[in-house]
């Protein structure tokens, strides 16, 4: 888990000093009226990450196992109207979000790690695998917004 969380922080601070998604030329093109364009997906990562703290925190105090809810993501990213916000103020929210679940993943220890939760589908896991699956989403989402990052 450490190096997953070393990955983690490497690739914020990385993201962070090259102010990069402000640059992207093409961040807020749709590629058609039914997909999100790299801005959207940020903002859908916005909400991941909301959602994920949520989760991370609750299960430290609710009965075990914790169930998790789901969300809609493409009502989320239309109701947050994310393509008209402010690009920097969209990657502030995000990274700050994102700062955040870092600190929280960093004070988890072995006992807490291993607290049960029931995934949407039914299945049994517990707060590692939901904390490694939510690094997996984020860099699957970055890797859309630019391939090179990741």
């Amino acid at each position: 888990m450490k190096e997953k969380i070393t990955k983690f922080e490497f690739v914020l601070n990385e993201l962070t000093a090259s102010n990069i998604f402000i640059k992207a030329t093409d961040f807020e093109i749709k590629p058609s009226e039914n997909k999100w364009s790299k801005k959207e997906v940020l903002g859908h990562l916005i909400d991941s990450a909301i959602n994920n703290i949520q989760r991370f925190t609750e299960i430290q105090t609710f009965e075990k196992p914790y169930k998790i809810r789901t969300y809609n993501p493409d009502g989320l990213v239309k109701s947050n109207d994310y393509q008209n916000k402010n690009n920097q103020e969209l990657f502030d929210l995000w990274m700050n979000l994102n700062l955040h679940i870092l600190h929280i993943v960093k004070n988890q220890t072995n006992e807490t790690l291993t607290y049960k939760l029931i995934l949407p589908n039914g299945e049994l896991s517990d707060l590692q695998f939901l904390i490694e699956d939510y690094f997996d989403h984020l860099y699957h989402h970055l890797n859309q917004i630019n391939p090179e990052w990741i």
